[in-house]
């Protein structure tokens, strides 16, 4: 990889970005590779380094158990223990054992997960390390880093022994100590001590030689002796020799355990080895975590789209000022290569094209990036870069000198896989001839078919890309109004340095500014004012458009609310008149059946008055029945339940979607959807029955019926893309989904989630886990979209 200047690192803030990166590492092996950190030319390795972050983002975000501990470098006592003969100590197998348990948990986590993380998997995937080392060494070494008693039946003979015979000498010494005691030759409170690994008693120096023994040290002050009685030299000595027979037995076994590491020693170092690359890109993903990144796919062509880009170190800087930082949308093409950059001073032109220059870096080198998820990233073979204020004593350079050292630097090495980047184009010479120079030089790098992004206050530069083919003007917007910065990029058209604006702004003396317009000519003043004006047009139209767009959705939603509702309403008034009629002939139907049998009845008494009350009271109570039938009918069923919402209720939300509340805090409830915790507010909730909540999981399957099949099996796609939308609908829209497979025999479907942080994929993931009949869910092939697809095969 070709880049220029060398620290251009350090230029660009990459610098920082490592440094970022080192913090999260947890172990100097992760740290080691971060310095290794390099730019890369290779598309397809660095497109794998994205792959195996992406997929380190899903697992730190699923909460996977992954063993974040004992990522230890025992690289130095792998090599003492190379030589045969040698063994290593008690203190360094304890740190061996700790360091094979964490790689062979890793190795264990891959392969239940390999279908979950096949790029991170097959990164593993060689080390053929088996457990039996280890188990070798947990049952020799116990948790504290020493050897078990157990370790060999001579070595625990041999401590048992020791242990006796300390017994024995406890109570020998013990008895002497009282004695002395008793007899005034020891120092108030005397207790047993130990010198030199011998049980010794401390005596008055003018009675050392009441006591029989051998005298090992004394007191500061010559005062005190510490005395080893003759009754317990001969168990000391026991002791002692034991000790050597301990000893001697500890370095057999540490001997013959260091053999059985040497065999091992070249799947040992490739686990140490994985073990710091596993450590580095878990650093990357919690770096890409943190800054809100995501892990693009390089294309091996060379372009820059890009979509709210961010410079991931001044964003984190405004953040402690508690200020947000200003996206920008970024585009370089074939036919757009190169983009002048124009603006006033502060504007943000500088920290655009180092936005650019540091997120392409990061990403050459396999680093998650600070831009939106539909951003493309291209790979460029050199990148150079002229930024910052190069004057040297040292080498009698001036800052023009410098720049110019620069573009012949630029001139002889560009070609169209380049990916150049200049600050303030021209500057530091006499105008007129710094601008004819830097419109020569940019007219050669456009020839060179180079890719680059320059700043610059020339209006000849302008001049020229508005005509030069390959060439595009841009500026960082600015408020005419207020006189300030905007910090957003607009592609298209030139910018102004509001240069007499600012300064009127500041307060110099008006009758001044009119001299300086004069001097610099009307040409010049009419093209920054028209510019000016330009600016505040565009402001104010985008504002109109804004406002405009706003309303425009607004009447959208509502005329469509009102179809709604006026085929709503239509379907409801057919359905009545339908309902109605057939009621209104029932009972007619009913009621002239009656009618007829009271005249019967009556005609059949032959006017008797008691036979014909009754019939008039019975011709009553039917009317009053009908009457009431048809009010209960037509009385509204449903109640809705306007107790408070508690902890366990069922609830449904304006969506639609229901599910039952796990908590509530204020306003803010928390909720369980198909398996899956969400937020909602309590104003949006309505309590339900359990009823009415298991009817309403059910009602997807059970709105299929009646449909029709042709139609449905038509218009039926074989994926669904739910990229940018929220947990509950993407819950609804993937079960109803899946329901609609089922039912018109589809054995395969897939569902595009993208990739991001992993969320939507695993919220995905877990509404197909409860679904009986999906057989099996995984990610597409990576040429095919990798972890942003999930393939789901169902059981049809």
């Amino acid at each position: 990889m070709n880049y220029y200047p060398k620290d251009i690192e350090v230029k660009l803030g990459f610098d920082k970005v490592r440094q970022l990166v080192k913090d999260r590492c947890i172990s100097t092996l992760g740290e080691d590779f971060v310095d290794r950190l390099a730019l890369s030319t290779n598309t397809s390795k660095i497109n794998e380094w994205m792959d195996q972050t992406r997929e380190f983002v899903q697992i730190l975000t699923s909460g996977s158990s992954f063993p974040q501990s004992n990522y230890t470098d025992i690289s130095p006592a792998l090599k003492r223990s190379e030589v045969p003969g040698s063994f290593l100590d008690e203190e360094d197998f304890f740190e061996v054992k700790l360091v094979l348990e964490t790689l062979l948990k890793m190795l264990k986590f891959f392969e239940v997960h390999e279908g979950d993380y096949p790029v991170l998997s097959a990164r593993v995937a060689h080390i053929e390390l088996e457990d039996s080392l280890y188990l070798a060494l947990d049952r020799k070494i116990d948790e504290k880093g020493q050897l078990k008693d157990d370790a060999s039946q001579e070595l625990m003979s041999i401590r048992s022994a020791i242990s006796k015979s300390q017994v024995r000498a406890r109570t020998a010494v013990n008895k002497i100590l009282k004695e002395a005691n008793k007899h005034g030759y020891c120092p108030e409170s005397p207790t047993l001590t130990i010198r030199e690994g011998r049980m010794v008693i401390p005596v008055l120096a003018e009675h050392k030689r009441h006591i029989k023994g051998f005298v090992h040290d004394e007191s500061a002050t010559g005062q005190t002796v510490f005395l080893e009685p003759a009754e317990a030299l001969e168990i000391n000595n026991e002791i002692r020799e034991l000790r050597y027979a301990e000893r001697r037995e500890i370095v057999r076994i540490l001997t013959a355990l260091t053999d059985e590491l040497r065999e091992n020693l070249p799947e040992v170092r490739k686990g140490i080895k994985v073990l710091g690359v596993m450590d580095f890109i878990r650093a990357k993903a919690r770096f890409g975590i943190d800054f809100d990144c995501t892990c693009p796919e390089l294309s091996k062509q060379q372009k820059v789209n890009w979509q709210l880009a961010r410079h991931p170190i001044l964003e984190a800087a405004l953040k402690e000022q508690k200020k947000k930082i200003v996206p920008l949308n970024l585009v370089l093409t074939r036919d757009k290569r190169i983009m002048l950059i124009s603006g006033p001073n502060a504007g943000g032109k500088s920290v655009c094209i180092k936005t650019i220059g540091l997120l392409q870096y990061m990403a050459q080198c396999g680093m998650p990036v600070s831009v939106s998820e539909s951003s493309e990233f291209g790979t460029f073979s050199s990148v150079f870069i002229d930024i910052g204020d190069e004057q040297s004593i040292e080498n009698d350079l001036s800052t023009y000198s410098s720049h110019l050292t620069n573009m012949k630097h630029f001139l002889e090495q560009s070609t169209r896989n380049t990916l150049f980047l200049i600050d303030e184009f021209g500057t530091g010479t006499e105008p007129q001839f710094g601008g004819a120079i830097a419109e020569v030089v940019l007219l050669e790098l456009n020839k060179a078919q180079a890719f680059g992004a320059i700043t610059t206050h020339y209006g000849n530069l302008k001049k020229v890309a508005d005509k030069e083919k390959g060439v595009v003007n841009a500026a960082m917007k600015f408020d005419v109004k207020r006189l300030e910065p905007m910090y957003e990029l607009e592609i298209g058209k030139p910018g102004s340095s509001f240069a007499l604006e600012i300064a009127g702004k500041i307060g110099l003396n008006p009758e001044m500014l009119n001299r300086a317009k004069k001097k610099a000519g009307i040409s010049h003043v009419q093209f920054d004012r028209l510019l000016s004006e330009l600016e505040s047009e565009k402001n104010q139209i985008a504002k109109d458009k804004k406002s405009l767009d706003a309303k425009n959705k607004r009447l959208t939603d509502a005329i469509k609310d009102y179809e709604d509702l006026k085929k709503y309403l239509e379907k409801e008034k057919t359905k009545v008149l339908k309902d109605a009629k057939e009621e209104a002939a029932r009972v007619i139907q009913s009621s002239n059946k009656k009618i007829e049998a009271t005249i019967k009845a009556i005609k059949e008494s032959k006017a008797d008055q008691k036979r014909t009350a009754q019939a008039r009271e019975a011709l009553k109570d039917h009317a009053e029945k009908v009457v009431k039938t048809k009010a209960e009918k037509t009385a509204p069923q449903k109640t809705v339940d306007t107790s408070p919402i508690e902890v366990g209720d069922k609830v449904q939300l304006k969506s639609g979607a229901v599910g039952e509340v796990e908590s509530i805090k204020g306003k803010q409830v928390e909720l369980l959807l198909g398996g899956l915790k969400s937020r909602a507010k309590l104003g949006d909730l309505v309590k339900i029955s359990s009823k009415e909540f298991k009817k309403t999981t059910e009602k997807r399957v059970q709105q299929m019926t009646g449909i029709n099949l042709n139609d449905k099996m038509a218009s039926f796609s074989s994926t669904l893309d739910i990229r940018g939308v929220r947990a509950e609908e993407a819950i609804g829209k993937v079960e109803y989904y899946i329901d609609e497979a089922l039912l018109l025999g589809h054995a395969e479907v897939k569902i595009l989630h993208g990739k991001g942080h992993g969320i939507l994929r695993e919220l995905v993931r877990n509404v197909l886990r409860e679904n009986h009949k999906v057989i099996s869910a995984k990610d597409e092939h990576v040429e095919h979209g990798g972890a942003g697809i999930t393939v789901v095969t169902l059981d049809n």
